[in-house]
């Protein structure tokens, strides 16, 4: 593919692709609107992640004691 056709080929796929780049950056919503959110209504996930950390935590501290077990016994 000769150099020419290159740069041909990549202003066909800038020509093709700028409308759905120019949409997608009319979509943003204004800073205003962005600093208003809170995230009280999220309380629920923020428990629920804790929850769910707290169980993996637990679940790798039960792991790490059994397998202490395990080598003691070997060990004896």
């Amino acid at each position: 593919m000769s150099k020419l056709n290159r740069w041909f080929l990549a202003l066909a796929l800038l020509i093709a692709f700028l409308p759905e780049l120019a949409q997608a950056q009319s979509g943003l919503p204004d800073a205003g609107a962005l600093a208003s959110q809170n995230l009280r209504g999220y309380t629920h996930m923020f428990i629920a992640y804790f929850i769910a950390w707290g169980l993996i935590l637990g679940w790798v501290v039960s792991i790490a004691r059994r397998l202490g077990r395990v080598e003691k016994a070997l060990r004896e």
